[in-house]
């Protein structure tokens, strides 16, 4: 072991090689930096998280008859507020458009993203933002009317195509068409409800977009059951929450939250029973889920029952998918791709370990 040490210390110390090169220096271990996020400290100042959503997407983010924030995405950040200051009413939803969101995230005008926004590698570079996972995996279709007898997108040929304008569906679409050697004219539309607009006034054969949002976009047409998603998913589209590049901390912090959501449900914790399993539950996972022991929410600068005032908001990701995306919503979306990796046929919902 001796002689071991010396040729190391002989090989790594500054001194000069037979080339005449000298050797690089020993680099001293270091400390993990400290864990704090900016974001959360401004946050807990102003006592509410700025959640930017959709400005009105059933399913997903809109307002109800008494004005009050509902779907999808508005659960999470509802949960993410109950996890950061305790309550799921501390938060402030700022709906926006596709061509806004980026730029209120970059400015400050909200904390976090949660608008059915596609995770991609030119947004991580070029955008100035950061995705801390992914809540519903998504692909793009086409909505059509039935009285054109279409069985496949590829018989679109020639066609009318809206899409909203700045999305990744105006780049799949024209990525769709050129790889086949089809024609089509795209109607391009400045936001999602002009694209619906469009396509119900007959201004275009074909409306394509998120199948989800072409779910949602069906219930609002005059008479839904005369309009179909063609087959074809023409994308991968993961839907997720973004934030603002620079405070990895937060990054951390939205990643976690929504992991805890998604771990609940594998766990069979629910908004009902959490309260009662942190109490009584003998199971390590959920005991340190629960934060009935450990400190993994202390460590984040958050309570130690962070992750239960999560679920208890809005209940576990399985909860939250079938209340508004479910058979207990308009839309009665199959879990399909967004069902748990336990499930058969299994999903891909599947939640990092929290230890």
């Amino acid at each position: 072991m001796a002689l071991a040490l010396g040729l190391t210390a002989a090989a790594c110390g500054d001194r000069e090689t037979g080339t005449g090169d000298k050797a690089a220096p020993i680099v001293a271990a270091t400390e993990a930096p400290e864990f704090v996020s900016p974001t959360l400290q401004a946050i807990k100042r102003r006592g509410r998280v700025n959640c930017g959503v959709h400005e009105g997407l059933v399913g997903f983010a809109y307002t109800d008859n008494r004005g009050e924030w509902r779907g999808f995405d508005v659960d999470f950040c509802r949960a993410l507020a109950a996890a950061v200051l305790g309550s799921p009413d501390a938060v402030r939803f700022v709906p926006l458009t596709s061509s806004q969101r980026f730029d209120a995230l970059r400015g400050g005008r909200i904390d976090v993203l949660w608008r059915a926004t596609s995770w991609t590698m030119s947004r991580e570079i070029s955008e100035g933002v950061r995705f801390a996972g992914v809540n519903y995996y998504d692909g793009q279709g086409f909505l059509v009317r039935r009285s054109l007898d279409l069985a496949s997108a590829q018989e679109l040929n020639g066609a009318r195509v809206c899409v909203q304008h700045e999305t990744t569906s105006e780049l799949n679409v024209a990525d769709f068409f050129r790889a086949r050697g089809l024609e089509y004219r795209a109607v391009v539309a400045t936001n999602e409800e002009a694209a619906r607009s469009a396509y119900a006034r007959e201004d275009c054969d074909a409306l394509s977009a998120d199948i989800s949002a072409l779910a949602a976009a069906r219930t609002l047409l005059s008479n839904p059951e005369q309009h179909a998603i063609l087959p074809d998913v023409i994308s991968k589209e993961p839907l997720g929450p973004a934030v603002k590049r620079g405070d990895e901390a937060w990054t951390s912090i939205v990643r976690w939250t929504l992991n805890a959501l998604i771990l609940a449900e594998e766990l069979g914790v629910t908004a009902g029973n959490a309260d009662q399993l942190a109490k009584e539950s003998r199971d390590p996972q959920i005991r340190r889920l629960l934060g009935a022991e450990g400190d993994l929410g202390p460590t984040m600068g958050l309570s130690r029952d962070w992750a239960k005032n999560a679920i208890e908001a809005s209940g576990n990701y399985g909860e939250i998918f079938v209340r508004n995306l479910g058979p207990d919503s308009p839309l009665d979306l199959a879990r399909g791709l967004n069902a748990q990796w336990r499930a058969r046929p299994g999903g891909l919902i599947y939640a990092l370990p929290l230890r």
